[in-house]
């Protein structure tokens, strides 16, 4: 079955490039002299989901972040659009670091964040 080129062009419209994304992830694969079923039983990611990208399919969004975990890319930057960011908004970072810090349990990584956002909002400028 054939998609439509308007099926195709609505898809495309949200900027994601799989094809650079798997060539990315190619390179990865080849930097770490591994094999895809070695990047199939590492990340869960099926063996027939990375023959469907490498045939220009698109991957699934849980499939896609733990590819993009174990390879360490960011699947923004494969992003083309005129709505991306140019950098996450500060909060945001912040509770990203502080989530991935190993001497905080979830528990306190929502405590101390709590607490940054209350003085954060107290204290930031209103944006013009």
């Amino acid at each position: 079955m054939a998609i439509s080129a308007g099926a195709k062009n609505a898809n495309d419209a949200k900027g994601f490039d799989g094809d650079a994304f798997y060539r990315a992830l190619e390179t990865t694969v080849q930097a770490r002299d591994v094999s895809w079923k070695e990047v199939s039983e590492a990340t869960g990611v099926s063996a027939s989901t990375l023959t469907r990208m490498a045939q220009g399919r698109r991957p699934d969004a849980a499939s896609l972040a733990a590819l993009s975990a174990w390879a360490g890319l960011n699947p923004s930057d494969f992003v083309n659009a005129p709505y991306r960011a140019s950098q996450p908004e500060p909060m945001v970072q912040i509770s990203s670091l502080l989530r991935a810090d190993p001497a905080l349990d979830a528990e306190a990584a929502e405590a101390v964040e709590a607490i940054l956002r209350a003085a954060y909002e107290r204290l930031k400028k209103p944006l013009k």
